[in-house]
């Protein structure tokens, strides 16, 4: 049986003023009448039974999920006590299926991408899924990449497939590579041979539980005590508490021996930034866009309005800039430098006075 385990901790800070502490990016409205989580749900819901999805959170916003997918199973969602990265992520989902369904294949996906072309995605999917299930091997699926990135890692791929499996080439992967400078991301687009990581994962509960023990046995230690627990909430905030802050990616991905990638080349996004949001929403001829706002635009292209309480927002003469407002905030920043928004951030977190706008 093949299961699904969305990863909906993270903070949005890149998405402040509109993700909050209190109700980050992934549980909030960025393009249309679905949260980003809501979209992902939906969109898996098309390849397995809803009961089969599995979600892992901050424990704060365990209510919140209850709320925005009430049709998930309660016992499916994970609410961590303490942040630990994405590998005690995946552990703690791997240890309480695999007391469930060893043989079952568990597919770790974010819950605040963009896919499009959802049958497409399925596709590659279900090509990932066979090929964990007959190789016993970490899949992952890598983005043709369209352009020089330098926000998304890269995968290295071998130069031919080694699989062709439900329709789809399937490569063995040679590395992984952090987000690089704009010369290596060029390098690495003519030479045909990266693809964008994705973060999407794939493998069989056994397998990945066998990855630990051998590449992470901290963690795994911790697994066992969990597998073989009663597996209520106490004992899954002891095993948050003993486990160590590591990545999926560092601890178990660039280490193992047999790991396969799916080329994917449907529509995919990370949505890291305001940047993102514009260059997927809808735009004028102007290329200027507008998201829940009453927008002008005179003598100026490239922008962005965002509103939560459609006021009015009027751009004159400027280009490239992200205008978002919330009830209690403003956001003005250069759509080139959006990453910037994480140093707002951190501002704000640094000042008594200004924590409250968190």
């Amino acid at each position: 049986m093949t299961y699904a385990v969305i990863m909906a901790g993270g903070a949005g800070t890149r998405f402040w003023p509109k993700s909050r502490i209190s109700r980050p990016k992934q549980f909030i409205k960025l393009f249309g009448s679905d949260t980003m989580l809501q979209k992902t749900v939906k969109r898996l819901s098309g390849f397995l039974p809803p009961k089969n999805i599995m979600i892992v959170t901050n424990e704060d916003y365990v209510p919140i999920v209850k709320e925005q997918v009430p049709q998930l199973t309660d016992k499916f969602i994970i609410g961590e006590t303490v942040a630990r990265n994405t590998a005690p992520c995946v552990a703690a989902a791997a240890s309480l299926l695999y007391k469930k369904d060893p043989d079952g294949v568990m597919v770790i996906l974010p819950s605040d991408h963009l896919i499009g072309d959802n049958e497409d995605f399925y596709s590659v999917l279900e090509t990932a899924v066979n090929t964990a299930e007959k190789q016993n091997s970490l899949v992952t699926i890598g983005i043709e990449p369209n352009r020089p990135e330098t926000g998304y890692g890269y995968i290295r791929r071998t130069e031919n497939a080694d699989i062709f499996e439900a329709g789809h080439l399937v490569y063995e992967v040679r590395n992984f590579t952090e987000k690089p400078e704009m010369d290596r991301a060029l390098a690495f687009l003519e030479s045909g041979d990266y693809l964008w990581n994705s973060g999407i994962f794939i493998w069989k509960v056994s397998t990945i539980v066998e990855a630990f023990k051998e590449h992470l046995p901290e963690v795994y230690k911790n697994m066992e005590t969990l597998m073989q627990s009663p597996q209520k909430k106490e004992d899954i905030d002891l095993f948050y508490t003993a486990c160590p802050s590591v990545s999926i990616d560092y601890g178990i991905m660039e280490k193992a021996d047999k790991v396969h990638v799916v080329p994917g080349d449907f529509e995919w996004n990370d949505v890291g930034s305001w940047k993102a949001v514009h260059e997927l929403s809808d735009k004028d001829k102007n290329d200027n866009a507008s998201e829940g706002a009453e927008a002008i635009f005179y003598n100026s292209s490239s922008n962005l309005a965002h509103s939560e309480t459609g006021k009015l927002i009027a751009f004159a003469g400027v280009e490239n800039i992200a205008v978002v407002e919330t009830e209690d905030a403003i956001l003005v920043v250069d759509l080139e430098n959006a990453q910037a928004v994480k140093g707002v951030y951190e501002k704000l977190r640094e000042n008594e006075k200004t924590k409250k706008y968190l």
